[in-house]
């Protein structure tokens, strides 16, 4: 009894380091686990190759509540730096949260209200500009409706599964990132990555922010 149960415990374990998204900077390290079984989450990378992107020009104005420069986020998106930009993203988020989760290195789906809407709205723009519409929090809340709120139908709409022989999966990130940083060949949806490592809260609370109950985000402010 005692074996069937260590066993289950492990196989538990094994499961849980499938989900290998972080809303985490560069230097976060995962918990320590007791289990050999699990896989240490490293950081996604922080390049990746160019891909074409939308031939657009850079905004004037980035808006920001709290002063964020967005000039490098809108540049990394502009050269196809997508690991690039997805890192900066998140990074963001943590200091847009709030000081306890810029304390912490990761957001509470808790804190999420407290993203002010013209940030939220900044990163959407530019993701939606250089992108073609094809990534971006919107882009992945229509996904979500689409799937009924179903996780497993949502990543496997937006490519954040991997089939690995008969067993779906997860894709991870740790290592050589199984991310698509492409955005002809990434499905709708793919990017930016939030984390699903402690359950769906984060992602849903992202998905259903205020700014996103009207149009209002996709205006493009005015030159000062």
């Amino acid at each position: 009894m005692k074996d069937a149960l260590f066993l289950y415990l492990i196989v538990s374990a094994c499961m849980a380091s499938s989900l290998a998204f972080f809303i985490c900077p560069k230097t976060y390290t995962a918990p320590r686990q007791s289990f050999v079984c699990t896989v240490l989450h490293d950081a996604p990378p922080a390049t990746s190759a160019a891909t074409d992107v939308e031939e657009v020009d850079i905004p004037s104005v980035l808006p920001s509540e709290v002063g964020m420069d967005y000039v490098p986020l809108a540049t990394h998106l502009a050269t196809g730096q997508l690991a690039k930009a997805d890192q900066f993203t998140r990074d963001a988020l943590i200091v847009l949260a709030g000081s306890k989760a810029k304390g912490r290195n990761f957001v509470y789906f808790t804190e999420v209200k407290n993203i002010p809407s013209t940030d939220l709205a900044t990163i959407e723009r530019l993701w939606q500009r250089f992108s073609g519409g094809k990534f971006g929090y919107t882009v992945q809340a229509k996904k979500w409706r689409q799937s009924q709120g179903d996780f497993e139908v949502f990543c496997r709409k937006i490519g954040w599964n991997t089939q690995d022989g008969e067993v779906e999966r997860k894709k991870r990130w740790f290592g050589a990132s199984e991310f698509i940083y492409d955005v002809k060949k990434a499905p709708e949806g793919h990017l930016p990555l939030t984390s699903a490592l402690r359950g769906t809260s984060l992602l849903k609370q992202l998905l259903s922010h205020p700014v996103w109950s009207n149009d209002e985000w996709k205006k493009e402010p005015d030159r000062k």
